[in-house]
């Protein structure tokens, strides 16, 4: 068994017996792998977002959050690489580590011989040139608005002056070239949109401030050329 089939049938193991806890040993010996290749299965599995814990004591063992996974999802192997070609295009956007670990949970949950086509499939298919922003943006930054928490930022405008505010993340604006962070800045007290490649640094405060709402209306574009995002 090869290790993303291990890591597949692994997740599932943990969710069959959920909440009950299996051992590091018992998983070795299942899987034909030593306790230490457990371990940093398991350890990749908690990076990737799966909510895989640990039960301290004589019968513990790791446990699953049944009530935050998914169960198999039955994506086709075009699906599959669908996702990944739409995911591939949120480079260079606030929720770049976000699809990531999206499109591996996405792989890690299908049927093995339909992940092992998709990779096939995926190996065929070549992207040319990079519309995105050379520059990544920062995670405080593409976190800022699910954290809600304000932060401390330096910025330089257009002309290159640069000033230090803080800012109350509200929601993003996104361009073809650009993702700009729409937050109240307390330095202008007014509604700002601050590029993320003008950022300089950035210091995530413990302050939450009190919920702002933001509308398509309070953006300074004109209504043909924004649209809101929705999953439905």
């Amino acid at each position: 068994m090869n290790r993303t089939d291990r890591l597949y049938a692994m997740v599932e193991e943990l969710r069959a017996v959920a909440p009950r806890p299996r051992s590091a040993r018992w998983l070795a010996g299942r899987f034909e792998v030593s306790v230490r290749t457990v371990e940093r299965d398991i350890s990749a599995l908690q990076q990737s977002g799966t909510p895989i814990y640990a039960e301290q004591g004589r019968t513990g063992g790791y446990c699953l959050d049944k009530a935050r996974t998914l169960p198999p999802v039955n994506l086709t192997p075009d699906e599959a690489v669908a996702m990944a070609v739409a995911l591939r295009r949120l480079d260079g956007t606030p929720f770049r580590a976000a699809a990531g670990s999206a499109l591996r949970k996405l792989v890690a949950a299908m049927q093995a011989d339909d992940a092992e086509r998709a990779r096939d499939l995926a190996g065929r298919i070549h992207l040319v040139g990079d519309t995105a922003p050379a520059l990544p943006v920062p995670r405080a930054v593409a976190d800022a608005v699910s954290t809600r928490r304000v932060l401390r930022i330096g910025y330089a405008d257009r002309a290159g002056s640069a000033t230090l505010r803080e800012i109350e993340p509200m929601g993003y604006v996104g361009r073809a070239t650009y993702w700009y962070v729409v937050a109240w800045c307390r330095l202008r007290d007014s509604l700002r949109a601050f590029r993320v490649d003008r950022i300089s640094s950035v210091a995530v405060t413990a302050e939450v401030p009190a919920p702002r709402t933001l509308r398509s209306a309070d953006l300074d574009i004109p209504r043909d050329k924004v649209r809101q995002l929705s999953l439905d």
